[in-house]
């Protein structure tokens, strides 16, 4: 149970076929899976396209973390020894995936700080700026729906409507491949995409061009 479980909802389940998901860190994952409260089924979503016979591989743990103590934790945890694309690869190249990882992590904790009125509009979209260029060059592509829904927030907030929608666009494109088309996050999206001013926290903010998403990730296909 403690290994081959997944949360649904408050309670953990065994999903016989989902358990034989393999484990892979950072860019090396090509699945996630998402429960759906509602219908009670746990759905799985490739992330990009995946061949005849390539393996399906998720994640176990937050991956965004350097080789050495995802390797610690899931050989604590999990039992094994992590030989994913990743993990093996050459030191030097490894220590690039780490500081990469680890660099997506302390900008995601950056990020926080909007919420607390320490950074504003325009320095929290560089910061999901950041983390979205970092994740290309790791190819760490999961959570790119909620990256972009918390830009979208930051830019409804300070009034800056052409910015919102072009992030709501961003953010129901990744949400649609990471959570299928029936669901609520890609539902309210393309909404707020063609009606940005209507979401609760427009104009709590001073106005403030914050910009919207570059033309390279609105074309990110990864």
């Amino acid at each position: 149970m403690q290994t081959n479980a997944f949360a649904a909802g408050e309670s953990m389940a065994i999903f016989p076929e989902a358990a034989r998901l393999n484990h892979a860190c950072a860019g090396a994952f090509n699945a996630v899976y998402n429960w759906r409260e509602e219908v009670q089924v746990l759905y799985v979503h490739a992330l990009h396209n995946i061949r005849a016979g390539e393996e399906l591989l998720t994640t176990y743990i937050d991956s965004k973390k350097p080789r050495a103590e995802r390797q610690k934790y899931l050989k604590e945890n999990y039992h094994f020894d992590c030989d994913c694309r990743v993990c093996t690869l050459p030191d030097e190249q490894s220590k690039e995936s780490d500081r990469r990882l680890s660099s997506m992590t302390n900008l995601y904790a950056k990020l926080k700080a909007w919420n607390e009125k320490t950074l504003t509009g325009s320095e929290a979209i560089a910061v999901v700026r950041k983390i979205w260029e970092l994740g290309e060059e790791e190819r760490y592509v999961s959570e790119r729906g909620q990256l972009a829904a918390d830009a979208a927030i930051v830019a409804t907030a300070h009034s800056d409507l052409e910015a919102a929608s072009e992030w709501r666009a961003l953010a129901a494109k990744w949400f649609l491949r990471e959570l299928g088309e029936d669901t609520p996050q890609v539902f309210l999206n393309r909404k707020w995409t063609a009606e940005p001013d209507s979401h609760p926290v427009f104009g709590r903010r001073e106005e403030e061009k914050v910009g919207g998403p570059s033309e390279a990730m609105k074309n990110s296909k990864l």
